[in-house]
């Protein structure tokens, strides 16, 4: 049986990427020779995930344009679009409920993971937990940290409020039952932060550890490490 689908959140206004993001959504700037996207979609491929939805809003025909329906990386692709009214992560993802089945991956749009997809797959079907969030060993390096262990192996995550014990970060990428999502009103906007608190408080959040660092596209200094890496390690066209 093959990996649950992976909704991309890519809606986003992209601000502290302008003026690049003026006039183009942040998955179609050129990375390492190609638009961030297509290499986000080829790790999935490589990874042997099937099928991508990319909620998109700001500028979002554009990235339909050049993804079209994903044959040419290997994966079939679908869309969700937010409409006139952005709809924040939560609210894209609630949106797109749909097309992505009873569970599902969840990956930031700016974001880079060079991972195995199938242990954190694993992880989640064997925590017994509505959701999973990847995190990775941070103190404070790339970012606040912003997650920290429990006793009975679940994690509490809260990116608003600093706790000297929290020593990890949101990795990017996590997993979801449909049935977490679902509830609610299908045009209100909210974050997947709450969402991710909201079960962390509960005890109902698994935590799946990496140890490979992030890329990610969202501020300049992370695009241009992001390329020396991708050009690097022969990722890219």
């Amino acid at each position: 049986m093959g990996l649950p689908p992976v909704a991309i959140l890519a809606g986003g206004l992209a601000t502290r990427m302008r003026p690049l993001t003026e006039k183009m959504p942040k998955a179609l700037i050129e990375v390492a020779g190609e638009p961030f996207i297509a290499h986000q979609l080829r790790l999935l491929t490589r990874e042997g995930v099937g099928e991508a939805v990319l909620c998109l809003g700001h500028l979002g025909e554009q990235v339909v344009d050049a993804v079209g329906d994903g044959r040419k990386f290997g994966i079939a692709v679908r869309y969700s679009h937010d409409g006139e009214r952005l709809m924040g992560t939560g609210g894209a993802l609630r949106r797109a409920l749909p097309m992505l089945g009873k569970k599902f991956f969840v990956l930031y749009g700016d974001s880079y993971l060079d991972i195995p997809f199938a242990p954190v797959a694993d992880a989640f079907t064997r925590s017994g937990k509505p959701a999973l969030m990847t995190i990775l060993r941070n103190n404070g390096q790339w970012d606040r940290s912003n997650v920290k262990k429990m006793p009975d192996g679940s994690i509490f995550y809260d990116k608003t409020v600093p706790d000297p014990a929290m020593d990890y970060i949101d990795y990017g990428l996590g997993l979801f039952k449909a049935s977490v999502l679902a509830a609610g009103p299908a045009d209100q906007p909210f974050d997947l932060a709450a969402v991710y608190h909201g079960l962390s408080k509960t005890g109902d959040l698994a935590g799946w550890e990496v140890f490979t660092r992030f890329y990610e596209i969202g501020k300049p200094e992370g695009l241009a490490e992001t390329e020396a890496y991708l050009e690097r390690s022969g990722n890219g066209p």
